[in-house]
């Protein structure tokens, strides 16, 4: 159990600036909750607690979430606290466009300037799709108060026809076969109805669990949050004791700033790891890191990679989906067969450590999560990242070499380049097009800069032909990012990125690409003085956005290996409460 500090008395709380005071402003606050019908004695001398929630009716991933408010809520109550509900920007998949991740910089202020503006003493955080976990959390590290994040959840298990099928990897893997004429356009139709049952966020290990499950690890969810299905009844019980904990949490003072340090961060990668987690989240990790003041970056990444292979045995890397995995015992289960890779003494919100949180957790299934005698994929036949440099990312670019086809993992192959994807899925299925499975495929000016945002365009089509000669992997690159969801020898986040002049911007097609996992290597065989002229002769591609949101982001972002926030939320700094007058 962790040792508390005194704890807080009511006259500290930030809520009391804008409640206690006898002036004119004190009397406009109380005066404007009784509009809203509230009794002077349900909110007066109680924490106040935020309920930032992302529900949307365009987020299928978040669709329940306005239920679990409610579950928020009588928990607050119960505990003594007063709970509101402020709605936050959902950055749902699929539907936002062109990508999430150019959002994800806007849900992390507005979390932060919810939370600072309002008289807010404690949050619970309501999210789960891709990059609502890094948005709302890097905004709730930023503001530093007392706050709990209460995860979506991942949807019921899909089946077609006695087939497992996971939200995600699945719409992939029967595209291609669409694609490749092995399946009809009935049996698309039919499948479209019948993978995803139910609320919740992928059930696969796409970004989503990736993102929640290391949340989780770190100590920001309650203990195996991160593993109950959106739809189960443990999961309203989950989001009702999220809000009984976080008004303990404000009169204990437990902030982010408490939990973390460099050590929670190698806590979640190992729930990374070993869960075989998208390459997402080596971009989000960098991002959330920086907020909290913690140093991380792709070596550290690398190296527990090295350490720690797949052990959970769920889609894509493996055969099972997310709710198989909670039956099997959940991520608790996981850690304690990973529990020597971890801090055992870092704090959690619940109040006791991650070590004592997973003491006595059971695993029930011994084939879904495994542990290093018998992981899903051996650290010699592949790992949940690896990290790539070379004269073609000299900052870095990453892959899944777990989800790889071995036989490219080693590999040279000509160069067919393309600048943007409308050109390259027009050509790609062009049956004159001189291509072949050592083609190594480059789409570029997809990154944060140039797309903008860095969508998620990076597992490139495998042309129709060769898909119908059985070919299903192929060496793929770009400067944008990869669903979680998806699989292959995709080469992503190269860094620095086309747009901003990276070297992926000089490749020409029918160069020789060179990639060397093992030796952690990427590079075009081309020599410096050709790599000179052609960069005398480049340039960079025009900005369309003027104005909006998207050219501030263009403006500010920073590269894929710096965590794509922008320049001027990066880092700790404090930011005082705002003055009330």
């Amino acid at each position: 159990m962790i040792q508390m500090t005194k704890r807080k008395e009511l006259s500290e709380l930030r809520s009391q600036r804008w409640f206690a005071s006898d002036d004119m402003r004190g009397f406009a606050h109380r005066q404007r909750t009784q509009q809203m019908g509230m009794r002077r004695e349900e909110f007066m001398g109680r924490p106040v607690i935020g309920i930032i929630n992302t529900w949307s009716e365009m987020s299928p991933c978040h669709a329940h979430l306005r239920d679990r408010a409610e579950a928020v809520k009588r928990g607050v109550w119960q505990a003594g606290g007063y709970p509101v509900e402020m709605p936050a920007l959902s950055v749902g998949e699929v539907m936002v466009k062109p990508t999430t991740m150019l959002y994800r910089n806007f849900l992390a202020m507005e979390c932060e300037e919810l939370l600072r503006s309002h008289p807010i003493d404690g949050a619970v955080l309501l999210g789960g799709c891709d990059k609502s976990t890094p948005g709302l959390l890097m905004g709730a590290f930023s503001m530093d108060i007392p706050v709990i994040y209460c995860p979506a959840g991942p949807m019921a298990n899909g089946q077609w026809r006695g087939i497992k099928t996971g939200a995600g990897t699945h719409t992939k893997k029967y595209w291609d076969e669409l694609r490749a004429g092995n399946i009809t356009k009935d049996d698309w139709v039919d499948l479209e109805s019948r993978m995803t049952r139910s609320a919740g966020t992928c059930n696969t290990i796409g970004t989503a669990s990736t993102m929640t499950s290391i949340a989780d690890a770190m100590g920001m969810t309650l203990p195996g949050a991160s593993s109950i299905p959106a739809v189960d009844s443990g999961h309203p019980r989950m989001a009702s004791a999220c809000g009984v904990r976080i008004v303990e949490m404000v009169w204990e003072d437990l902030k982010p700033s408490d939990i973390l340090n460099k050590a929670s961060f190698e806590n979640g990668l190992v729930a990374y790891m070993a869960m075989g987690g998208s390459t997402n989240a080596a971009v989000h990790l960098i991002a959330m890191a920086r907020r909290a003041g913690v140093e991380l970056s792709l070596d550290d990444m690398s190296a527990m990679a090295a350490k720690i292979p797949v052990a959970a045995n769920v889609f894509p890397s493996g055969e099972y989906l997310m709710e198989d995995f909670y039956f099997a015992g959940g991520l608790n289960a996981l850690l304690r067969k990973f529990s020597h890779h971890l801090d055992l003494t870092r704090p959690t919100v619940n109040g006791k450590t991650i070590g004592e949180n997973i003491a006595g957790a059971e695993c029930w299934n011994d084939e879904i999560i495994r542990d290093e005698s018998n992981p899903v994929v051996p650290l010699s036949k592949g790992k949940t990242l690896e990290v790539l440099r070379g004269n073609l990312a000299p900052n870095g670019a990453v892959m899944k070499s777990s989800a790889a086809n071995p036989k490219f993992l080693k590999h040279v192959g000509p160069a067919i380049v393309f600048d943007d994807p409308a050109t390259m899925n027009k050509t790609l299925d062009n049956p004159d097009l001189d291509i072949t499975e050592d083609t190594v495929i480059i789409l570029r000016n997809a990154g944060p800069v140039g797309a903008p945002g860095m969508p998620e365009w990076g597992n490139l089509p495998i042309p129709k032909k060769l898909l119908k000669q059985g070919v299903r992997d192929m060496v793929r690159i770009s400067d944008a990012r990869m669903s979680g969801t998806h699989y292959g020898t995709c080469i992503l986040h190269v860094s620095p990125e086309a747009a901003v002049g990276g070297p992926l911007a000089l490749v020409k097609t029918g160069d020789l690409i060179e990639l060397d996992v093992a030796a952690g290597t990427i590079n075009m065989k081309v020599s410096d003085e050709d790599l000179a002229a052609r960069r005398a002769e480049w340039k960079p591609t025009a900005r369309i956005y003027e104005r909006s949101f998207a050219a501030l982001y263009q403006s500010h972002v920073s590269q894929a290996h710096e965590g794509c926030d922008f320049d001027f939320l990066s880092g700790p700094a404090k930011v005082p409460d705002p003055v009330i007058f």
